[in-house]
């Protein structure tokens, strides 16, 4: 298996990953501001595919529409020289101060109307430029003070946005759908749609459900203590994986944004696994954009910035690799039968079986033996692990 990315791996950057120059709430900027051409050339010439980016990446908040549209023919003609697209774009509803309390849910009717013209319009721009998915991170979507809002209310505000952008692609004919992005903190101390879980609950309630699925970040996840790879798990369980970004995180703190692979080590695998093996035949179970949202540390250089988005494609291409040989060795096939692991996938009533027969199967309960379980029968799932911390290290296969 090849460590040198292509096109056919699908690795995406956001424009905003590459381009942080350093910034952050203790500190100024370390390194200069990245022009979108040279992004754009440099990610081509490491071996990515896909560039993202909101629309304030691309041109300033306020832009005239000279300038935006400048900035969108710079961006076509790179397109155009590199062969590079763009999977997904996005809209910033949280930097700027007129967001300071939401997009979609600020207490404010007139900004969560502005924010709505904001995100339409960007979405012309995506369906412009080819994108298939966009996404919403909602991250000034929340509150500090439990009585500064109506929860249940803002709830309701933030469907009737997705429900009217539902309505808007679909009446404009363009393919694209939604990712709803979640985060349990930061910039707010609490955010709408906190986890995987809460936002799948809530695009069930949407009026176009079918147009809406999330967009998962390793570190969001791990901030709030969960196990990333169950959260995709349940995603791709629900068929709502339509994005995903990958990074590195270490335990329940600030969103780091660290290179994939610099955190969780073992989850990162688990992970890689999953999207690689986890298909129902053993293939892969997700064939969207490899995404990377991370920031280049602001310790780096602008070589560092390099260094660290070729760093994001090869810690993957390596787990990939491992991963490979994880499935292919016989002694892993043997523990995972051991383990009962695809015993798992096998109903647990036979085909026809009702409670009725169940009820009458005295091997389920009567004559079923569960002191066996006390001091005798075991799983060995740390042999298990141990095997794939092994192929994980390099020490097998």
């Amino acid at each position: 298996m090849s460590l040198t990315p292509t096109r056919a791996d699908k690795f995406s950057f956001g424009l905003w990953t590459v381009g942080y120059n350093g910034t952050d709430p203790f500190g100024g900027p370390t390194r200069p501001n990245l022009d979108v051409v040279e992004a754009v050339t440099r990610l081509a010439d490491l071996g990515a595919y896909g560039l993202t980016f909101h629309d304030d990446d691309l041109f300033a908040f306020g832009s005239s529409d000279a300038a935006r549209q400048t900035q969108i023919d710079r961006l076509k003609q790179a397109l155009a020289d590199t062969g590079i697209i763009v999977p997904m774009v996005t809209t910033n509803l949280f930097s700027a101060p007129v967001f300071k309390d939401g997009g979609f849910t600020s207490n404010d009717r007139a900004v969560r109307r502005f924010a709505l013209r904001k995100v339409l319009r960007n979405i012309d721009l995506a369906a412009e430029l080819g994108a298939k998915t966009f996404v919403m991170w909602g991250g000034r979507e929340g509150a500090e003070y439990d009585a500064a809002k109506d929860i249940r209310s803002a709830l309701g505000r933030y469907r009737e946005a997705v429900n009217l952008l539902g309505d808007y692609v679909t009446d404009k004919g363009y393919d694209i759908r939604f990712a709803i992005e979640p985060k349990p903190n930061e910039p707010r101390g609490d955010i709408l749609l906190p986890t995987v879980g809460h936002a799948i609950a809530f695009i069930n309630t949407l009026e176009r459900p079918e147009l809406v699925g999330v967009n998962p970040e390793v570190g969001h996840e791990q901030m709030a203590g969960l196990n990333f790879t169950a959260g995709i798990a349940q995603a791709l369980d629900a068929g709502k994986l339509f994005h995903i970004d990958l990074n590195g995180q270490r335990g329940i703190k600030y969103d780091q944004d660290l290179v994939f692979g610099h955190g969780d080590l073992q989850n990162a695998f688990s992970l890689v696994d999953l999207l690689e093996n986890g298909g129902p035949d053993g293939g892969a179970a997700y064939d969207g954009p490899r995404h990377f949202d991370y920031k280049p540390s602001r310790t780096e250089d602008i070589t560092g910035v390099w260094t660290s988005a070729a760093a994001n494609m090869r810690t993957y291409l390596l787990l990939k690799e491992r991963a490979a040989a994880f499935r292919a060795d016989p002694e892993v096939q043997e523990a995972l039968a051991a383990s009962r692991v695809p015993e798992l996938a096998v109903p647990t009533l036979a085909a026809g079986e009702s409670y009725d027969d169940l009820i009458a199967d005295r091997s389920a309960f009567e004559d079923f033996d569960a002191a066996e379980y006390l001091g005798g029968k075991g799983f060995g799932f740390v042999h298990l692990q141990q095997l794939a911390l092994e192929h994980l290290l390099g020490a097998r296969g």
